[in-house]
């Protein structure tokens, strides 16, 4: 019972943490100076150096998603509402949540991996010894980006799915480009489209948050990066 306690405090402390690191990047976010320069950095690493990872995988799940589908419907003899399904199903939620698990996949890890090595290397203490705020120039410019790019690779994503669902579509049932885009987008208004992308806002400041918290306090030297504690204490002793 006791060890049960113990864990639950673990847990909760740990999850208490995070929340105080992430209202503390948003606070610290509202006060100068600002790092436009530094936002518009981390922006580029995570946005714009995953597009070819969001095109390529959101033309292959509307491609899969498409055939799918049809696989489906067809039993029905409703192979023409198989543009509005899948539009609606990228939109809505297919195209946030992929989105947000690779971004987690290759942002997060990275994030991780850099203030972890940083804080090993002692580089953040040396930053601060010179005087420059840490915890803005390192945490609030990667949750600011995050939180940008998100968004905007989602609505990436929703596009080159459509797309791969239109050429999976054109290559089985010859479908015009006209027909599939007017399906796919008729029964899609604001009302669908603005809460689901809206919603990516908040997935990456979670990515963020959490991947700058575990690299920002890493401890145990280079065996703390990859959370190998029983070696680093094994190697203390």
């Amino acid at each position: 019972m006791a060890s049960l306690r113990s864990g639950l405090n673990d847990v909760f402390s740990w999850i208490g943490g995070i929340v105080a690191f992430g209202t503390r990047s948003l606070w610290r976010a509202l006060h100068p100076p600002f790092e436009f320069s530094e936002i518009g950095r981390q922006i580029y690493e995570v946005g714009f150096r995953s597009v070819p990872l969001i095109a390529a995988a959101g033309f292959a799940v509307g491609a899969v998603m498409s055939m799918h589908t049809r696989a489906s419907l067809e039993r029905f003899g409703a192979e023409s509402l198989i543009p509005t399904g899948l539009g609606l199903a990228l939109i809505k939620e297919t195209g946030p949540l992929v989105t947000a698990l690779l971004v987690s996949g290759r942002v997060g890890a990275g994030i991780g991996a850099e203030l972890g090595a940083m804080r090993v290397t002692e580089q953040i203490d040396a930053l601060e010894s010179l005087a420059v705020d840490s915890f803005k120039h390192l945490v609030t410019t990667r949750v600011l980006a995050c939180m940008v790019a998100l968004p905007i690779l989602t609505i990436l994503m929703d596009f080159t799915g459509i797309i791969g669902g239109y050429t999976a579509e054109t290559f089985i049932s010859g479908i015009s480009f006209n027909y599939y885009f007017d399906r796919a987008l008729s029964a899609i208004d604001f009302d669908d489209y603005i809460p689901a992308t809206a919603k990516t806002i908040l997935f990456g400041f979670m990515i963020a948050t959490i991947s700058s918290y575990l690299g920002y306090f890493t401890k145990g030297g280079t065996a703390g990066l990859t959370g190998d504690y029983n070696a680093t204490s094994s190697a203390d002793t």
